[in-house]
């Protein structure tokens, strides 16, 4: 059952703070078996652990915000026991910068998708971030418009509810 603070993904966007507001899903779509790299957005309860930020790029959004440095990566090397977890460079296994050159993570929002105790092949990095474009899909990651992500980051708080509907599932009624 979800409450006023949560955020439920629709087909129609993310309902959240008595307003829809659009956003993309993952090129996979909504799935109910989440995969490492299948592109799929995971069904489920996902709560906001951490908010990330490009401090020399942007203001801090919220008091809890921690800023992205240049060593700062995303481990997605399902052999590491660091899988799905935030390092640093140095780095060998497989992983994401967060501080990348575009503004897709200038603002993150980090959901406890398959985290802290990572299954390995279970999807690593749901993320709610910035879009490229509207109706241009994720890796997995809910996506905004830059000043509707930076309006929501403003409304929540750590342990915020992400809810991913089983309904959207592809193949579910």
């Amino acid at each position: 059952m979800s409450t006023a603070a949560d955020l439920v993904l629709t087909r129609g966007g993310l309902r959240f703070a008595g307003r829809l507001w659009p956003c993309t899903i993952g090129r996979g779509g909504v799935v109910a078996d989440k995969r490492e790299g299948d592109g799929g957005t995971p069904v489920g309860i996902h709560r906001i652990v951490g908010m990330l930020y490009r401090a020399d790029r942007i203001a801090q959004p919220a008091a809890w915000a921690v800023p992205i440095g240049p060593r700062d990566l995303w481990s997605d090397d399902t052999t590491d026991p660091a899988y799905n977890q935030w390092v640093r460079a140095p780095y060998a296994g497989s992983h994401e910068a967060l501080r990348r050159a575009d503004r897709l993570y200038d603002l993150v929002l980090l959901t406890d998708w398959n985290w802290p105790d990572a299954t390995p092949g279970r999807g690593s990095a749901i993320f709610l971030h910035r879009w490229r474009r509207p109706g241009y899909p994720t890796e997995g990651c809910v996506a905004f418009r830059p000043d509707h992500l930076r309006k929501i980051a403003g409304l929540i708080g750590p342990g915020s509810r992400v809810i991913v509907g089983n309904g959207l599932a592809e193949g579910t009624p």
